[in-house]
């Protein structure tokens, strides 16, 4: 994150309708300069529509937008000053790669030495100096998405839009990408909004996470933030796994989740107010049954029905007492094996304190 905190883009109260139907409602947000923020969020959600505003491609409805202290609201996009990446790499296929580099700074009358040091210079930084004759035909996913952000950055933006960039790419391609986006940001300091769905790519990426939903923001805020303190039972349940259980304020600090008492903070809650209790299945501790380890604080027995193994780590689903349902736990494989877990196999799962967060049944 950017130390300044210099407000870069302003979004207020931003609308917009496609006829009847609200895709982005009454949404304000500042992005500050030199940050990698990223719009996460369902398919629907009004993220990629947000960024198309921002670009001038959708213009909004009502509201405002300023870019470094300027009003661009009702400019058109050429006028704007951004690079855009979309999923579908969008190049030339009659241009070679350096061609398709150079092509806005064609637009802008560079010199052509200034040009040639330019777009060699991107390419360098993409790690494809030696493809500037291949035609995009001839170009894996991966590389045409290089040389796609190489273009955007060749006019050197004040801002860079990533429209899901890498979602038409495998999973290893992915993973590389994702970690030279971020250094090359580091390394340019431009500011970057990356519109996603993927949650472990804008957790990675980010600074600072806007998740919405509906077209609205349900929460703002780092990826640790996010994934730690959801402000609300959607983002809780978007952002990685999360067990709900639903329960009852039985006082100060307990909450009853049918014949169980939990102690946990309740908050501003009143004595009888129906809630969900979350907790993440890393934080449920796993003993074996006749194990002293636990305290006895919210500690109760549970039965393993199944388990799954997912490489560094098992997922084992629970069942316990009337009122907890199905829970989902996970545990390392050296745990595993310690316990001796099988499917059938009695545990005490503890839910400890600072782990679990309540949310109003209402929300």
């Amino acid at each position: 994150m950017p130390e300044s905190k210099q407000t870069y883009l302003h979004i207020e109260n931003l609308t917009k309708y496609f006829g009847d139907f609200v895709a982005v409602s009454n949404l304000s947000l500042e992005i500050f300069s030199g940050e990698f923020i990223c719009f996460l969020g369902p398919s629907g959600c009004g993220k990629t529509t947000l960024l198309r505003s921002i670009a001038g491609l959708d213009p909004q409805s009502s509201g405002s937008i300023t870019q470094d202290d300027k009003v661009i609201s009702n400019i058109p996009p050429s006028e704007r000053d951004f690079g855009i990446v979309f999923q579908s790499y969008a190049l030339f296929p009659n241009l070679t790669v350096f061609q398709n580099v150079a092509y806005g700074l064609e637009n802008q009358r560079m010199p052509k030495d200034e040009i040639k040091k330019r777009v060699l210079d991107l390419l360098e930084l993409v790690g494809m100096p030696d493809h500037t004759e291949k035609y995009p035909a001839q170009l894996s996913g991966g590389e045409q998405q290089r040389v796609a952000l190489s273009r955007a950055l060749a006019t050197s933006p004040g801002l860079l839009l990533l429209d899901e960039p890498l979602s038409a790419l495998d999973a290893r391609v992915r993973a590389a990408l994702r970690q030279e986006i971020r250094s090359l940001h580091e390394r340019l300091g431009v500011t970057t909004i990356l519109v996603t769905h993927d949650q472990e790519e804008a957790l990675s990426m980010a600074d600072r996470i806007v998740v919405m939903n509906h077209g609205r923001i349900e929460q703002v805020g780092t990826p640790e933030e996010i994934y730690s303190t959801p402000a609300s039972p959607f983002v809780a349940d978007f952002i990685g796994v999360m067990n709900f259980m639903q329960g009852e304020i039985l006082s100060s600090k307990t909450v009853q989740i049918g014949e169980n008492s939990i102690a946990c903070e309740t908050g501003n809650t009143e004595d009888g107010q129906k809630v969900r209790l979350t907790i993440r299945p890393e934080d449920i501790l796993c003993h074996a049954k006749s194990s002293d380890q636990s305290d006895g604080t919210n500690s109760f027995p549970v039965k393993v029905e199944s388990l799954e193994f997912l490489g560094s780590f098992c997922r084992l689903i629970l069942s316990g007492k009337d009122g907890f349902g199905k829970l989902k736990a996970d545990l390392s494989t050296q745990q595993v094996h310690e316990l001796k877990v099988t499917q059938g196999t009695m545990l005490t799962a503890e839910f400890p304190s600072r782990n679990l967060r309540i949310f109003p049944e209402s929300s």
